[in-house]
């Protein structure tokens, strides 16, 4: 590992193992397909002995291949169940990788506690995993019942059943409307006021059968998808996140090094693209302006002016890959 890139030494170690056949028992498949593998390592470059921060480690697919180039990792990840698993998937490689149970939004705290100063490259994959989408327990998943939880951090206070239970229906209707895209947001939020004064909502197929009959069936799609995405995304206020985390991590690059961020919704996909934009205009121009300025964030040049998307193959192999974007941008 690039002694540069410290104030002291650090010894890396990985996180806590799970036995193997705790391992085997794992659904594999749920962590061991990352969406744009190739492709996203192939543009983040990592360069033998640098340090890559991947701050959505889940499974460790990533990372490994990260690891295989020669690069050393930090992997960040909320969900101790992810770190648990890529902390035996990734053993093999001992030192040159290490796995922290932190939300990336504070990867910057992290990277100090490392006294690590800069990094060789950075790489967000947004989004849920399968894993957590079939483990009913975790209370994301709409075909399988579990408590209204939705925590990727089973350490945060606000669970969904909190959210759909106290919320006004004012402010559900803005956020399934708002993060959820959900055309029916209001009539659903009125029904879910009504019935919650009789039955408060505690599981997750509870909740589904609620919406559908408010909006019927139609298509493939389940009709509670929308707002269980947006029930998700506010729990873990994954936009924040986002927000908080683009800026860490981006403050600890190196010149020459590139952040790679995957998104599967288009309100981040627009977060990052303005991010990346807003970073990689040199000069900035207004009407009243005598003449440009130059830009006092200018940090980036794009490596990609338009978002990667999976192959037709991909989507195939992998249908939960459709919505997947690939941005990146390299530190000036």
């Amino acid at each position: 590992m690039n002694a540069l890139l410290f104030e002291r030494p650090v010894s890396f170690a990985p996180g806590p193992l799970v036995i193997e056949e705790e391992a085997q028992e794992m659904e594999d498949f749920t962590y061991h397909r990352p969406v744009l593998a190739n492709e996203t390592v192939e543009l983040l470059a990592p360069q033998p002995g640098s340090l890559i921060v991947d701050g959505t480690c889940g499974g460790g697919g990533h990372s490994e291949l990260i690891l295989e180039k020669g690069a050393d990792v930090v992997g960040l990840d909320q969900d101790p169940d992810a770190i648990s698993y890529a902390s035996a998937r990734l053993a093999a490689y001992g030192g040159r990788v290490t796995l922290l149970q932190a939300n990336f939004r504070d990867a910057a705290r992290v990277l100090d506690e490392l006294r690590i100063l800069r990094i060789g490259g950075a790489l967000l994959d947004i989004g849920v995993s399968s894993r957590q989408l079939e483990n009913g327990e975790r209370g994301f998943s709409i075909m399988r019942n579990g408590p209204l939880d939705m925590r990727m951090d089973p350490r945060r206070e606000l669970t969904a059943a909190d959210v759909v239970n106290s919320y006004s229906e004012g402010d559900l209707t803005h956020l399934f409307r708002d993060l959820g895209e959900e055309p029916a947001a209001r009539r659903i939020a009125s029904q879910l006021v009504k019935t919650r004064k009789i039955d408060p909502f505690r599981e997750t197929i509870q909740l589904a059968k609620a919406i559908e009959k408010v909006v019927g069936r139609h298509g493939r799609r389940h009709p509670a998808t929308q707002v269980f995405q947006a029930l998700r995304m506010e729990v873990n206020d994954e936009l924040g996140a986002l927000t908080d985390g683009l800026l860490a991590l981006s403050g600890r690059l190196e010149p020459g090094a590139r952040f790679a961020v995957i998104t599967f919704h288009s309100l981040e996909d627009r977060i990052v693209k303005n991010f990346f934009r807003d970073r990689s205009r040199k000069f900035l121009d207004r009407p009243e302006w005598p003449e440009p300025r130059p830009n006092p964030d200018y940090a980036f040049t794009l490596v990609t002016s338009k978002p990667m998307e999976p192959s037709a193959e991909e989507q195939r192999l992998n249908p939960r890959s459709r919505s997947a974007k690939l941005r990146v941008a390299e530190r000036i």
